[in-house]
């Protein structure tokens, strides 16, 4: 048999996940404890804290059993190594192999996991995009960074609700709103705040000339109803007017569209996608209920001065990332020096290797600022 360079099996008996940052024992003890909390008397009548225990508890839990699986999984290949070696038994030690490699993405992934420790992580991300310098090529730009994410979304299983969208008069999109829906969308959304510049041949120049544009992208958690933000009546200016659209029949004749203004802040949020006023409003309002507690949480932690400054201006020298399809292609993270020369693939929404590495170098942690909950 043919064996190959240095120690096999290649990893030691004890689980490579047994205590440092995995916590698994305390995560155990958070179990219990949320479990002990569930029997109390009373316990249904509060319906928010309810909720929010029954969240929190289910997070817990499908920690541990990810880890619980992850471990099964190395005891199980430890064994098969051994009596591969033992043997002599080449077709043992491929699946070996290749159960190793399965793992370590397993692995990885709990590591990252094991990252989401603000309480905010495991909500719904909004995700606002707007364009910056670069005229139409930046409003195409926009539209191009939603279908990234879009498909980025989609290829883990997540929900997508867009919620505001401003067509551009020419083409792309003049601003954007979606809620991301699924496990951990803000833990792993959050990183994507920042500046996002564009480099190709623009297909607007008739000389076809190489442009640079820039779209910013802020993403904040939404706020469900167990978070308490009181909004003053009286601190809201409500403008309606008609939404705009791509043209022909869908293009709404009425003004259903809502624009809500919180004076006291200047948090402005528009809503425009359903044609009932009503409902756009309601959408609206939830909006503000979490770009308001985005902006608490910021306070809290006083690592951002203002929302729009945390930002950077939407122009040179601020981008997160730049994204160059011309005179070569490639993708490259300026807060990490991480590059990918799979331009297509990245824009299809492969952004996995971008998201983990930020969020393990962390980018985006919050401190684990508190908000207060609704009894």
């Amino acid at each position: 048999m043919k064996r190959s360079e240095g120690r096999w099996p290649p990893w030691r008996r004890e689980s490579p996940t047994s205590g440092g940052i995995f916590d698994v024992d305390e995560r155990r003890g958070r179990i219990k404890k949320l479990e002990e909390v569930t029997t109390q008397e009373g316990f249904w009548d509060r319906a928010a804290e309810a909720q929010r225990v029954l969240r929190d508890l289910k997070l817990e839990r499908d920690w541990v059993t990810a880890y619980d699986g992850v471990h099964a999984r190395h005891e199980d290949l430890s064994v098969l190594a051994e009596l591969a070696a033992e043997e002599s038994d080449e077709s043992a030690e491929a699946e070996a192999r290749a159960g190793v490699a399965a793992l370590e993405k397993s692995m990885e992934a709990l590591e990252v996991r094991s990252l989401f420790r603000d309480e905010a992580d495991a909500r719904a991300a909004i995700v606002n995009i707007n364009p910056g310098a670069g005229g139409v090529d930046s409003q195409d730009w926009t539209e191009m960074l939603l279908r990234m994410y879009l498909r980025w979304a989609e290829s883990r299983g997540f929900e997508t609700e867009i919620v505001n969208q401003q067509f551009g008069d020419e083409a792309g999109l003049k601003s954007v709103s979606v809620i991301v829906r699924g496990e951990y969308a803000y833990g792993y959304m959050k990183v994507e705040t920042g500046v996002h510049r564009l480099v190709r041949i623009s297909p607007f120049d008739a000389q076809h000339r190489r442009h640079t544009s820039f779209a910013s992208v802020f993403v904040f958690p939404e706020a469900d109803d167990d978070v308490e933000i009181e909004i003053d009546e009286s601190d809201l200016r409500v403008d309606t007017f008609r939404a705009s659209g791509a043209g022909g029949q869908h293009v709404n004749k009425t003004d259903s569209a809502i624009r809500i203004t919180h004076e006291p802040t200047g948090v402005v949020v528009t809503c425009q996608t359903e044609r009932s006023q009503h409902r756009n409003r309601d959408t609206a309002m939830k909006l503000l209920k979490s770009r308001l507690y985005e902006r608490k949480r910021e306070e809290e932690r006083k690592e951002r001065e203002k929302l729009e400054e945390s930002k950077g201006e939407n122009a040179w020298g601020n981008q997160i990332r730049s994204y160059v399809f011309q005179p070569y292609t490639l993708v490259k993270d300026h807060r990490l020096n991480l590059e990918n020369g799979n331009l297509q693939a990245v824009m299809d929404g492969d952004l996995d290797l971008f998201i983990e590495a930020a969020l393990m170098a962390g980018i985006g942690s919050g401190g684990g600022a508190t908000v207060k909950e609704k009894k």
